[in-house]
């Protein structure tokens, strides 16, 4: 079947499944990212072929030949969303739409094949009914959904594979960070930068993550939660954290937030917040931010929130900010007004409690 046709996809129920009683006591703390439902979906490509042999499968280990391009040319690419419970018993998913053209343009980038956005869509929903059960009913809990898709073809050679596995699992999940919502503290790094103009930053790949970690150890030695990257030529701006975008609301209800450059990626939660923030009659800019001005703006008052936001994390306020040479709190070090109310419209909106002006949720179940 070629990439441009609609793909049906094979039912194949887990055998042995987890146990209703299991699977209530995994849900009662299931954290973020350690617990996985029962099945996943599979599809293959391969060049002359398109895509082909789709599948939802009891969710087991992935059969990888030491050769598998993946490993040593790391050709891969992933997603990250969401599906929430409803007060009337539904499900419903989060602009995944969204998500499927970002995965395209990150396939453009990596040099893979591009998924059909349908197909992308269709794929989320067949794991969310089979694995429905799954879904938390804690308000601030959910199922989080990762499709990603890595080079399979078995061959050392440096050029774009040939073959290709898509894949996508899920894990019931609870607050990304532990303790729950409250202003994190972060470390901008001094010796580190996430992504260089040309480079992969807008592109939702593993490698990106990979060279965030010892930004990231480093930021949990200093007793931080989250690295902020600078950028990567003058190492002046701010770029983002390890995993989220970042805004800055300042005290005449202006929201900044850095520009989309290429090395940034570029977050659905963030293009979301600008526009309930524009909706809310907000002043939007998307602009460069300066270390130096982010330190002057807070310590003047000028500045009154910081929040990062992601799919895992939703909205996150800052708190304090740490660096090599001392630290600063914005904002009194508390949750503010704007950060609150704009995560707390994100959040109805994403399970179906406010008017879906926008039209951003799907109704799954």
């Amino acid at each position: 079947m070629s990439g441009g046709d609609k793909l049906d996809f094979e039912i194949r129920p887990n055998p042995a499944p987890v146990s209703a009683a299991d699977r209530a006591a995994l849900l009662a703390n299931p954290g973020f990212g350690r617990v996985f439902t029962d099945h996943m979906v599979t599809v293959r490509y391969a060049d002359g072929k398109g895509w082909y042999d789709a599948r939802v499968e009891a969710r087991a280990p992935i059969p990888m030949d030491p050769a598998a391009a993946v490993l040593h040319y790391a050709q891969e690419i992933f997603e990250g969303m969401k599906a929430y419970r409803t007060a009337d018993g539904g499900v419903t998913m989060f602009r995944p739409e969204a998500n499927a053209a970002r995965f395209a343009d990150s396939a453009r980038r990596m040099a893979m094949p591009q998924l059909p956005e349908a197909t992308f869509v269709d794929s989320l929903r067949k794991l969310i009914e089979i694995d429905r059960e799954w879904i938390p009913e804690d308000e601030d809990s959910s199922l989080y959904l990762r499709p990603f898709m890595f080079a399979s073809e078995v061959f050392l050679g440096v050029r774009p594979a040939n073959e290709y596995l898509y894949v996508v699992i899920a894990s019931p999940a609870g607050s990304y960070f532990s303790g729950g919502v409250k202003p994190v503290t972060v470390w901008v790094s001094p010796d580190y930068t996430r992504a260089a103009p040309g480079g992969t930053g807008a592109a939702k790949c593993g490698g990106n993550y990979a060279a965030s970690l010892a930004a990231q150890a480093e930021a949990i030695e200093h007793g931080c939660d989250q690295v902020v990257f600078l950028d990567a030529v003058e190492r002046r701006f701010v770029d983002e954290l390890g995993g989220m975008n970042v805004f800055f609301v300042y005290d005449d209800d202006t929201l900044v937030t850095p520009p989309l450059t290429g090395t940034i990626l570029p977050g659905i939660t963030r293009e979301s917040v600008l526009r309930l923030a524009q909706d809310a009659g907000h002043r939007i800019e998307e602009r460069p931010v300066s270390f130096a001005d982010w330190q002057a703006d807070a310590a003047s008052g000028r500045l009154r929130e910081v929040f990062a936001c992601g799919t895992a994390a939703v909205i996150t306020p800052i708190g304090t900010v740490r660096f090599p040479d001392g630290e600063f709190v914005v904002g009194g070090g508390g949750s503010g007004r704007v950060t609150t109310a704009l995560r707390q419209q994100l959040i109805d909106l994403q399970r179906g409690k406010v008017a879906d002006p926008h039209n951003w949720v799907h109704r799954v179940i």
